[in-house]
């Protein structure tokens, strides 16, 4: 029996869908125009579970081009949003100095080993954007650990436990320019902070895709009965610009460096005048998303051209029964 979101295309095994995630009337949420302070914009927010609140570590790039990261805390995660009034989160050259050029597009992950969140965020060097990572338990106060892959790599986030043994984090190196193809990686690491086994996860296709020659990693893994589900990002080059859009993918539960499922088809992409006009048109860009346990409901929180924060809804039997029916990867 076909879905209320998918149609069976003759002669393939890929479907389509119809409204699997749903945009927030309210949209868009945030902008800098609710900033307390001076801003040029506000996007690709990281998103968690805090005491009871939706909490969002929202990316804010000032006047001079230079981003850092500020809290942003709300009941129902729509609206009467309560913002730090100075950045919760800042570069810190001096001790730090791979941060020189800003940092932007944190991660969010409760490790509970740990008892603590692990922001996993990328920070801009003068040899270009690299992974490092702060540890925190109240968003007040964070412990920083400073780059955990070279540049040029981003797009980060680490699994919420050890697998086999090891903590697990994917990533996107980005390759030397002579090298085709921009793909998403996984890696090893016993401290959190040296990693290895490195291996590509899900690879950019090539062609007329639309998600050809570039992809990257979104929102945290997700734990489900069915095994890890990634959002990730594909970047499709046309004669106007980028457009990125996203896709779905299911890993493996005890080996997640196999990918169980990936979807041909874009799931979500930019529509809507805040996500086709402003700073970089064309742009949905979720780094967080929310998983109420007990209703199913996921809220993804998404950069919206570079320029303001949108929120989309979606559930979790919805997600898996897409997913599952999508192609298993060559």
């Amino acid at each position: 029996m076909t879905s209320r979101f998918e149609t069976k295309l003759t002669g393939s095994d890929r479907h389509s869908y119809r409204e699997l995630f749903k945009r927030s009337p309210e949209n868009p949420i945030l902008s800098s125009k609710n900033w307390p302070y001076a801003a040029n914009t506000v996007f690709n927010p990281a998103a968690t579970m805090y005491k009871g609140k939706v909490l969002l570590l929202a990316r804010v790039e000032d006047r001079r081009g230079f981003s850092h990261l500020t809290k942003a805390v709300s009941d129902d995660g729509i609206s009467n949003w309560v913002i730090d009034d100075k950045p919760t989160l800042e570069p810190d050259p001096d001790n730090f100095p791979e941060e020189e050029w800003g940092i932007e597009d944190p991660r969010i992950t409760w490790v509970e080993e740990l008892n603590k969140y692990a922001v996993v965020y990328t920070a801009y060097s003068k040899g270009g954007p690299l992974v490092s990572m702060a540890l925190t338990d109240d968003f007040e106060n964070f412990e920083k650990l400073g780059p955990i892959m070279p540049p040029e790599d981003k797009d980060a986030a680490l699994f919420p436990k050890k697998i086999n043994g090891k903590w697990l984090l994917i990533h996107r190196p980005i390759p030397a320019h002579h090298v085709p193809g921009a793909h998403i990686w996984i890696s090893r690491s016993d401290d959190l902070k040296y990693w290895g086994e490195h291996q590509i996860l899900i690879n950019a296709r090539k062609g007329g895709w639309w998600d050809a020659n570039k992809v990257g990693l979104n929102t945290p893994p997700l734990e489900t009965p069915e095994g890890w589900l990634i959002l990730y990002h594909g970047v499709r080059q046309t004669a106007a610009g980028a457009i990125y859009r996203l896709g779905l993918a299911l890993l493996d539960m005890e080996n997640p460096f196999r990918v169980i499922r990936r979807s041909d088809e874009w799931v979500f992409g930019p529509q809507e005048l805040y996500e086709r006009e402003g700073d970089v048109d064309d742009v949905v860009f979720p780094c967080g998303w929310v998983y109420d346990e007990k209703t199913g409901e996921i809220k993804m929180y998404y950069g919206a051209a570079d320029t303001c924060i949108a929120m989309a809804t979606t559930n979790i039997k919805d997600l898996l029964e897409y997913i599952k029916k999508c192609s298993e990867p060559k």
